[in-house]
């Protein structure tokens, strides 16, 4: 009876230290390493994770560096493309077969960005970026902004409005109604000075005072300088960046000032538009009337339409779940 009794006391001690062994974490993370390299050598030989593999490069892309160009100045990055192969082969795995839209991409950055160079003024984006930015100056016209912001609304495009200090002063609702409707806050000076003929005193009490009104004003602190009439010097471009701002131009004009017929105004601008531009503009009365098929006339040549930020930016564009290229 007791050699009975002691070897059921050993079994159930044998079963114990069993299933404590299997139990034991490290055990499980042993057994749980095992299965995955077992399913990665499955997947590895698997045809399709092969074929994956093969073709992956035909859709890859390099990152894009920013750089300063000869001509158009400081160009932001663009971010590169690579296919994530393991999370592309699980999304194809249960078809059984290559799926081109089943791809997964993994976005890489470029190694050096807008933030590294020098300052610079800006003309456009990456060329490789299929977005448009529409800049708006502000000083007067505000007659025309209601309409444009109300075109702008209807076609769900987010723009960059630079604003003039001493506007923002005498205009607070409208500014805020801008503001409120998702558009971007820059800074246009205080009093539409030509910019570099002014003193380093002055410069930085133009771009100092429109900042200050603009936070006071809408809480916002602006990121993107926009000198008037497009005229800077180095010196302009060094105490924007003194007061945290990139200074933006443009390389598409409406040339909306000299009151064009609306129709001539469009056809210039979907003339010249290009991936990475910036559209100059002005609320005035043909840009209220022209707006519309501008907006309707870019986004059918497949660019998207953004704020100088969103262009700036290194990301790829996506529509509907699907990276855009030229």
């Amino acid at each position: 009876m007791k050699k009975h009794a002691s070897a059921l006391f050993v079994c159930c001690c044998l079963l114990v230290i069993s299933f404590g062994a299997v139990q034991n974490p490290f055990s499980l993370q042993y057994i749980n390493e095992l299965k995955q390299e077992s399913q990665m050598v499955m997947k590895e030989q698997d045809p399709l994770h092969e074929e994956i593999l093969a073709k992956k490069e035909g859709y890859e892309q390099a990152a894009i560096d920013a750089r300063i160009d000869p001509v158009w100045k400081a160009v932001p990055g663009y971010n590169g493309l690579m296919v994530d192969v393991n999370a592309s082969y699980d999304k194809m795995k249960k078809l059984g077969s290559f799926e081109e839209q089943r791809l997964v991409f993994e976005e890489i950055k470029p190694t050096v960005h807008l933030e590294d160079l020098p300052p610079s003024p800006i003309y456009k984006g990456n060329e490789k970026k299929p977005m448009v930015s529409l800049l708006v100056n502000v000083a007067w016209g505000n007659e025309y902004i209601p309409d444009m912001l109300k075109v702008m609304k209807e076609h769900g495009v987010k723009s960059t409005f630079f604003l003039d200090g001493s506007w923002v002063k005498s205009n607070p609702t409208m500014a805020t109604m801008i503001l409120e409707q998702g558009h971007e806050i820059g800074n246009h000076a205080y009093s539409h000075p030509d910019m570099k003929s002014l003193t380093l005193e002055r410069m930085n009490e133009e771009l100092k005072k429109t900042n200050d009104v603009i936070l006071a004003t809408l809480d916002v602190t602006p990121k993107w300088f926009a000198p008037p009439s497009g005229s800077y010097s180095q010196t302009v471009i060094d105490q924007a960046s003194v007061h945290g701002m990139m200074t933006i131009l443009w390389s598409v004009d409406t040339v909306d000032w000299k009151r064009p017929q609306p129709e001539e105004m469009v056809n210039r601008v979907l003339s010249k538009v290009h991936p990475g531009a910036m559209v100059l503009m002005h609320p005035t009365e043909p840009t209220a009337i022209g707006l519309e098929d501008m907006i309707k006339g870019i986004q059918a040549k497949g660019l998207e339409l953004g704020t100088v930020s969103e262009l700036m930016s290194e990301s790829r564009v996506h529509h509907n779940g699907v990276t855009l290229d030229d």
